[in-house]
């Protein structure tokens, strides 16, 4: 089987890793030249740079032959692209996208997604399952408080990179409730330090969340 991946972040780079060691065929492209270059000198040749929203870097890819493509950046609507493309364009038979914002879920299936995957929503269902269902509140009861739940992974050039939390100026309307590093989910405090490839869950007023995507330097469009 062939699988390609778009996207050398905290998911894409750990899916790789454990799928190369299987007898699948894998290709992990990621856009940045630094992450790539981190990324190829432990995993070699299945690393290649550039951009997966480029039909040209995606046919030098081999996706017309690939049995399943996989949408890992931290941008929704990448990976949208992405496995639209991979879809009506190279007929590639099966799709799963990341979706960082779980809000978008439901469009992603409309459109033609086969799978999507959201860390944020697993994280939540753990939490029901460990939690008495009337001590959990509910996500349309999030969105009623005009909440949102974001996801943003933590990249080479963030300005937070090795700072502790405390000293993170996040907006007065947010809280950062978990930090995904590598197989572990990690209840964040004041000394927590971001590392390179943490991802960071938080809990933020929708209309702050544009605030706090800039705090860590994530891509706010």
């Amino acid at each position: 089987m062939y699988i390609v991946i778009i996207g050398g972040g905290n998911v894409g780079y750990f899916l790789a890793k454990a799928l190369s060691s299987s007898s699948h065929e894998i290709l992990l492209m990621e856009k940045d030249r630094r992450r790539h270059k981190v990324i190829a000198e432990e995993l070699g040749e299945i690393a290649i740079q550039g951009d997966g929203c480029e039909v040209r870097l995606l046919e030098e890819a081999g996706t017309a032959r690939a049995d399943v493509v996989v949408a890992a950046t931290g941008d929704d609507e990448d990976n949208l692209v992405i496995c639209q493309m991979a879809k009506r364009m190279f007929s590639v038979p099966r799709t799963i996208a990341r979706v960082n914002n779980p809000g978008n879920e439901e469009l992603f299936q409309q459109l033609g997604v086969d799978a999507t995957v959201s860390s944020t929503k697993i994280i939540y269902n753990l939490i029901e399952q460990e939690i008495q269902t009337g001590d959990v509140i509910p996500l349309a009861a999030l969105k009623r408080g005009n909440l949102e739940i974001v996801e943003i992974e933590i990249r080479p050039d963030s300005p937070v990179l090795d700072k502790h939390l405390k000293d993170a100026s996040l907006p007065r309307g947010a809280l950062l409730v978990c930090v995904l590093r590598s197989d572990q989910a990690l209840l964040p405090g004041p000394d927590t330090r971001f590392e390179p490839g943490d991802t960071v869950i938080a809990l933020v007023e929708s209309n702050l969340e544009h605030d706090l995507r800039r705090v860590f330097a994530d891509d706010v469009g």
